[in-house]
């Protein structure tokens, strides 16, 4: 993903980030994760965070989307 980037969620393992990038890039946004986890080498460091990012112009109806799945707000 290119420029600047937002945060719409921040859960405890990669894994869970990837589907949400997925289901957002199904529903036509540009979704990416990042995770400060050694490229995934260190899957214990996904307990500190792995982000959700969009563009700030999607952010609202990224979150909007995520809500949707489970009926909480996304952390952002």
């Amino acid at each position: 993903m290119d420029g600047a980037t937002v945060p719409v969620a921040v859960v405890t393992s990669r894994t869970e980030a990837e589907l949400m990038v997925g289901f957002l890039r199904t529903h036509g946004l540009r979704a990416a994760v990042a995770a400060d986890d050694a490229g995934g080498q260190e899957p214990q460091l996904q307990l500190q965070g792995v982000r959700v990012l969009v563009a700030p112009d999607d952010a609202a109806a990224a979150r909007d989307l995520l809500t949707s799945l489970d009926g909480t707000p996304a952390d952002g």
